[in-house]
C-alpha cells in the first residue's frame, strides 16, 4: 500500500492491567479501503479496536492517524479525529430518543463533500425515522444497530468501525447492513469490520486480517481469503 494510511498499528502490545493480549499487533487501512479484522473470539480483535479508541491504553508500539501518534490521547479526541465506532453491543442510550441518540454526538467537519445529516441517515435507515420518537430501549436489535451506525454516521468519519457488524442479527437484517455498508464505502470512507460472517466480507472487503493470539497471522484480499481453505479451517473454524 502506497501512501500514508488512515490508521497504522504498529508493533502494538495492549491487554488489561498485567494480562497482555496483543503482541506486535500491525494493521493499517488506507483512505476509502474497506478492511476486515476476522477471527475466533477471544483473540484479540475487540481489544485491538478498544486500544485504537484509546479505551485501553498501549503497553507498546503505536497507534497513528494520518501519520501522526495518538495513543495515549482520550477517547473522545481520537473519536473527534475522524474515527466513528460502532461497538458490540451497540451501547446506545437507552433514555433517549432515537432522534436525540442521533444528534447526541453530531459533529460537522468542515470540507466533507456530502456531510452525513439526519435526513441522509433516514434515507439510508428508514426505519429510524420512523422511530424518531422511540427511546433507544423500546428498538429490537436490529433497529439498535441501525441507530448505532447512524450515530457514528452523524459524527462524518473518515473512518468507521464496526465491531461485530451483524452479531445476533436476523439474516434479513444482515443484508440491510451490508447493503448500508456497501454504500458507506462507495462514498469514500474507510471502514474497518470485525464480523463472523465471512462471506458477505468477500465482496465488500479490499483486505483481511486474521487474528490469531494477538496478531495478525494471516493478511490478503477477498481473492486470496476466497482461495485459501485452510486458512478458514485452521483460523476460523470455517
Amino acid at each position: 500500500m502506497s501512501g500514508t494510511p488512515l490508521l497504522e498499528l504498529q508493533d502494538l502490545d495492549a491487554g488489561y492491567g498485567a494480562s497482555q493480549v496483543l503482541f506486535r499487533m500491525c494493521l493499517r487501512v488506507a483512505p476509502g479501503e474497506c478492511a476486515t479484522l476476522l477471527g475466533r473470539n477471544g483473540m484479540g480483535k475487540s481489544t485491538t479496536i478498544k486500544t485504537v479508541m484509546g479505551l485501553i491504553g498501549a503497553m507498546k508500539g503505536q497507534v497513528r492517524w494520518k501519520g501522526r501518534p495518538v495513543q495515549g490521547q482520550p477517547p473522545y479526541r481520537i473519536a473527534r479525529a475522524g474515527i466513528g465506532l460502532v461497538p458490540e453491543g451497540r451501547q446506545i442510550f437507552p433514555n433517549l430518543t432515537v432522534h436525540e441518540n442521533l444528534v447526541a454526538t453530531a459533529i460537522h467537519r468542515p470540507g466533507a463533500a456530502t456531510p452525513w445529516t439526519l435526513d441522509r441517515v433516514h434515507a439510508m435507515f428508514p426505519r429510524l425515522l420512523e422511530r424518531a420518537a422511540n427511546y433507544g430501549n423500546q428498538l429490537s436489535g436490529g433497529e439498535q444497530q441501525m441507530l448505532a451506525i447512524g450515530r457514528a454516521l452523524m459524527t462524518n468519519p473518515e473512518l468507521l468501525i464496526l465491531d461485530e457488524a451483524t452479531e445476533g442479527l436476523s439474516p434479513l437484517i444482515r443484508v440491510e447492513i451490508w447493503s448500508a455498508l456497501s454504500r458507506i464505502k462507495a462514498e469514500g470512507t474507510a471502514i474497518l469490520v470485525v464480523d463472523k460472517n465471512i462471506v458477505p466480507l468477500l465482496s465488500l472487503a479490499d483486505r483481511h486480517h486474521i487474528v490469531e493470539k494477538g496478531r495478525v497471522a494471516w493478511e490478503g484480499n477477498s481473492d486470496a481469503l476466497r482461495d485459501d481453505r485452510d486458512a478458514w479451517t485452521r483460523y476460523l473454524g470455517a
